[in-house]
C-alpha cells in the first residue's frame, strides 16, 4: 500500500499564509486557515499537519517573499516545490483569486502533479543575485537622472557643444554652471 501524503498548497505573503491540504488517494481538499509568516508559525503547521503521520509535501508560488519557507522546510526534511506562478494552469474565466481560492488551488494541483517547479538558489547564489539586482537598478536610476539633467538643460536652451555627453569636458562644462551660473546661460557649451 503506498505511503500516505499530505500535499500543502501554500498562498504566500509578507505577514501571513494561507494553508489548504490535499490527501493523497483523492480525498476532499480542506482549507486550513491562515498562519503568521514566521519560522514559529511554519514550524507549529509542520507539527500539527504530522499528528496523523504520513509524509507531507509542500508547495508555493515563486515570488518577493523569497526562498526561506523552502529552505526551512527542507531543513526540517520536508519536500518543498517553488511554482512558477506563470505557469500555473488556470480555468478559462476564473477571475476571482483569494488567498483561500489560491491556496486550495495549488494543494489540488500540486496532488495532481501538475504544477512546475523553479530552480531554488542557495542562500549566496539568491545574495549575488540580489546585488546584480540593486546594480542594475540604480544603473537604471542613473541613466534616468542623466536624461533628466540634459533635457532640463535643453528646455533652458543650454545644450553642450563638445563631441560626447558624461566625458570630462562634459562634466567640467556642468561644473562650470553651477558655480558660474552666468557663464551657462551666456556661453553655450565651450570647453573649459
Amino acid at each position: 500500500m503506498d505511503k500516505f501524503i499530505k500535499y500543502v498548497g501554500m498562498d504566500v505573503h509578507k505577514v501571513t499564509i494561507a494553508v489548504a491540504v490535499a490527501p493523497s488517494g483523492g480525498g476532499e481538499v480542506r482549507y486550513v486557515g491562515e498562519i503568521a509568516n514566521t519560522p514559529q508559525a511554519i514550524e507549529k503547521l509542520v507539527k500539527q499537519l504530522r499528528k496523523d503521520n504520513g509524509d507531507l509535501k509542500f508547495c508555493y508560488e515563486a515570488g518577493p517573499c523569497g526562498y526561506g519557507i523552502h529552505r526551512q522546510l527542507s531543513e526540517l526534511g520536508w519536500e518543498c516545490q517553488v511554482v512558477a506562478p506563470s505557469l500555473i494552469p488556470k480555468k478559462a474565466g476564473d477571475r476571482v483569486k483569494t488567498d483561500r481560492r489560491d491556496s486550495l488551488s495549488l494543494a489540488r494541483l500540486h496532488r495532481a502533479g501538475e504544477l512546475t517547479a523553479v530552480w531554488v538558489p542557495d542562500g549566496a547564489q539568491e545574495a549575488l543575485r540580489d546585488l546584480t539586482r540593486a546594480r542594475e537598478d540604480m544603473k537604471h536610476l542613473q541613466r534616468q537622472a542623466k536624461q533628466r539633467l540634459l533635457a532640463f538643460l535643453l528646455r533652458q536652451g543650454r545644450s553642450y557643444d563638445g563631441k560626447s555627453n558624461w566625458t570630462q569636458a562634459h562634466y567640467r562644462w556642468l561644473v562650470s554652471a553651477v558655480t558660474n551660473p552666468d557663464g551657462l546661460w551666456c556661453s553655450g557649451g565651450q570647453d573649459a
